[in-house]
């Protein structure tokens, strides 16, 4: 199985320079369809898979996409790292339209999602995401940002609102009165999902907006389009930068995060759900 480097986000890969497609992969899951097929190529002598978390024309809403297919598919395929891309409002004064945050923590206020792969599967599986985001990875994005000059923040709580509509103004200033970052829409069940799978996850949060705390303008669907089209300019310059210098995480302990949190006994696991998470639990069973 090849080793790649995982991309999640919007589905502009292709126009960046230097990036050479390989091949498109349509990838059968347990779970369903992926958001959309996953691009293979390189960049900066990387081998990557691209996913488009909205489909290619972003017609997919942030509870409707099919998050565990997204990672399911990315593990079947060898993603051993994870870089997820998320537009975000900041709730923070110092946190500007157009900065980056690598942020480090999360808090979970979405309703209606599946945040597990062990969903009434025949499993008890307990994962700790006492730190959501792979620590090595995040470092590695931070000092390339650094390095290219790109406004960034070194850490901060993402939190994720169920959407599609935005917060209303009394839920935007208590989230800030719990002291959070940033707010979006993806990144639960992604990062839970991704522990799960023993990937290395980080998340690059792009703001583009101060959501409705802010006495600015409130945020809209246009503005927030308008500052994205200026954020991808830099993320295109720092997934090749970070591509030169993906940190070795082979160590990780995101890798081994279901050493210890498997509490089912091999002898009872279904037939069906040994084979459907055999990607994910494979090595830790004979058979």
């Amino acid at each position: 199985m090849e080793k790649l480097i995982g991309i999640i986000g919007g589905s502009g890969l292709s126009e960046i320079d230097g990036f050479e497609f390989i091949r498109e992969e349509i990838v059968e899951t347990p779970f369903g369809d992926p958001s959309s097929p996953i691009l293979i190529g390189e960049l900066e002598g990387q081998r990557i898979a691209f996913l488009a978390r909205h489909g290619r024309s972003h017609f997919i809403s942030p509870t409707a996409v099919n998050y565990r297919a997204n990672i399911y598919a990315m593990k079947k395929l060898g993603v051993e790292q994870i870089i997820a891309l998320s537009a975000v409002g900041s709730m923070k004064e110092e946190i500007r339209p157009k900065d980056f945050v690598i942020v480090d923590q999360l808090f979970d206020r979405t309703k209606n999602r599946v945040s597990t792969f062990f969903d009434h599967v025949g499993m008890a599986v307990h994962v700790s995401m006492a730190d959501p985001f792979c620590k090595k990875l995040s470092a590695s994005l931070f000092e390339a940002c650094k390095k290219l000059e790109i406004p960034v923040h070194n850490g901060g709580t993402y939190v994720c609102i169920e959407g599609p509509q935005f917060s209303t103004r009394a839920e935007s200033n208590i989230y800030r009165q719990w002291g959070v970052d940033v707010i979006g829409m993806t990144n639960i069940p992604e990062s839970k999902l991704a522990r799960e799978a023993e990937i290395c996850f980080a998340t690059v949060a792009l703001a583009t907006d101060y959501d409705v705390w802010h006495t600015a303008e409130d945020v809209s669907a246009g503005a927030v389009m308008e500052y994205m089209k200026e954020n991808i300019k830099n993320v295109k310059i720092l997934l090749k930068e970070i591509m030169k210098n993906l940190p070795d995480t082979s160590d990780c302990s995101c890798r081994s995060s279901l050493v210890g949190a498997i509490m089912t006994d091999e002898k009872v696991i279904p037939e069906k759900t040994f084979k459907d998470l055999k990607p994910i639990i494979g090595k830790y069973y004979k058979k």
